[in-house]
């Protein structure tokens, strides 16, 4: 699931307007519109906001967020999945550093 997606999500179970939303963030309805729809990138700050907002686990919200900007990135590489593998044992890999 997109992040737009799960935002939309959560703004419907919430029955809340996109210009509610928008206006609570301090962005206009057609900005928060684009995001709803992965036309727009949301920055991390909205994205904790938002989390605020619909009373979600913020956690969960941004790691939809943050996924999204992973395959932004690597969707047209043909070697994509060999890279993301590569980045998930460098992860693995550092936080056991961090921890010794």
């Amino acid at each position: 699931m997109s992040f737009g997606n799960r935002i939309k999500e959560l703004r419907e179970s919430k029955e809340l307007l996109q210009r509610q939303l928008a206006a609570s963030l301090e962005i206009d309805t057609p900005m928060f519109s684009k995001i709803e729809r992965g036309e727009r990138r949301a920055k991390r700050e909205l994205v904790l906001k938002l989390a605020e907002l619909l009373q979600t686990d913020v956690n969960e919200l941004l790691t939809v967020w943050l996924a999204d900007q992973v395959y932004e990135i690597v969707k047209d590489e043909e070697i994509a999945e060999g890279a993301l593998k590569v980045a998930e044992s460098t992860l693995k890999y550092s936080k056991l550093e961090k921890h010794v």
